[in-house]
């Protein structure tokens, strides 16, 4: 049921965040986010009434039990050190344009 809730929203979205509001981790990612201008939907798991079921489920789907637990286009990117390692690469913000989440650059 939460595996099935989790991949719902996942292909709804250009980018998810499974995140927590006291995680420093997820601030950083939802701030990263923010700044490159992408539309991603943040799941607090800490406020979700099923949370702990969902990150359970994600830990059987990826591998990763920490969050946050970014997808962009529907692919699992990983936390928040694989995300600011993509963006230091350049590699970040192809992978939000080809999602939809954010312009291509002009």
């Amino acid at each position: 049921m939460a595996l099935d809730k989790a991949k719902e929203i996942v292909a709804a979205n250009p980018v998810v965040v499974f995140s927590k509001t006291s995680c420093p981790f997820c601030v950083r990612v939802k701030q990263l986010l923010d700044q490159l201008g992408a539309k991603y939907k943040a799941i607090e798991l800490n406020v979700e009434g099923d949370g702990p079921e969902i990150q359970a489920a994600l830990a059987e789907w990826t591998g990763q039990r920490t969050v946050p637990n970014v997808f962009i286009g529907g692919k699992h990117i990983g936390g928040c050190d694989t995300c600011v390692a993509k963006h230091k690469e350049g590699k970040l913000v192809p992978l939000l344009v080809e999602a939809g989440a954010v312009s291509a650059p002009a």
